[in-house]
């Protein structure tokens, strides 16, 4: 379960977030557009060193720049989760990625940055009281998904996982003030989070269904990569493969050209393709 989750999070966290990136006179913004738009991921893949460059470039020119601190920890986020194989390198990355995305962090919720290594009822606080509305919910928004893929790279770190309820009550919060935020991402997070466990074990895969259904939902069914998720997830958590089936044969038959969501609808059909070839020997 524990590896099931960090994998489905890398997934969502490569490009939830990159077209909404701001700051620098509008470059960072124009760059995480670009790469949300494109339509081949190897050509993102070959040409990610470079988009590091920059936005590390940006970033550290700008120091009190939330946004350009934003766009790095994204980009450093997206390349340690997709495109690196080796698991220290990986780890490396990811730090700075995290590292940035704080940075961004606390240049907008001082206090919730201030509780981020504190007990669980003091960050929970923080979050309740130091986000109140849609600017403060993007900037949480935007540290969660590089936090999610901060903790992907520390899969065997009981201690770093130790800190999920904290991650999982930040994507509440976003969702309580946004809950349409980024086509629908904000909830496909809060799905995975909550089907990591059957019923009978604790796990809440109906409610996880519901934010599956409403991404689909405020995408008008253009965030492919909400379907692979919730195929993933959820109808294989439950057994349940006639969704399953429905879910990938969608995502696969699906015409991927979205603006900022088409990235992410590629990778989705690479997934849906992954799990099709599996869905045999599962089921």
């Amino acid at each position: 379960m524990r590896n099931r989750f960090v994998r489905t999070m890398a997934l969502a966290a490569l490009v939830a977030g990159l077209a909404g990136c701001t700051g620098f006179g509008g470059l960072s913004e124009s760059l995480g557009e670009s790469i949300a738009s494109q339509s081949d991921p190897q050509v993102v893949r070959d040409g990610a060193p470079s988009y590091l460059i920059l936005a590390d470039t940006l970033a550290r020119r700008s120091p009190d720049d939330a946004g350009a601190q934003f766009t790095a920890g994204r980009l450093y986020g997206t390349y340690a989760g997709s495109f690196v194989e080796d698991p220290e390198r990986r780890r490396i990355l990811s730090q700075t990625a995290y590292d940035y995305a704080r940075a961004g962090l606390c240049l907008r919720l001082e206090e919730v940055c201030g509780a981020l290594d504190g007990r669980f009822p003091a960050f929970q606080a923080a979050v309740k009281n130091g986000v109140d509305d849609a600017d403060d919910a993007e900037h949480l928004y935007r540290f969660a998904t590089v936090w999610a893929g901060w903790l992907r790279a520390r899969s065997d770190d009981y201690a770093a996982l130790a800190d999920l309820p904290k991650l999982e009550v930040a994507f509440d919060r976003v969702i309580a003030i946004s809950p349409e935020i980024d086509h629908g991402f904000a909830h496909v997070y809060k799905g995975v989070l909550l089907s990591q466990r059957p019923a009978a074990l604790g796990g809440e895969p109906e409610e996880a269904r519901a934010h599956f259904e409403r991404a689909i939902g405020i995408s008008d069914g253009r965030n492919l990569m909400a379907k692979a998720l919730y195929a993933e997830n959820y109808a294989r958590l439950v057994f349940d493969r006639e969704l399953h089936d429905r879910l990938v044969t969608e995502v696969i038959e699906a015409d991927p050209s979205a603006g900022d969501l088409t990235l992410s609808n590629r990778l989705a059909q690479e997934r849906a393709r992954e799990l099709r070839s599996s869905t045999d020997s599962f089921f």
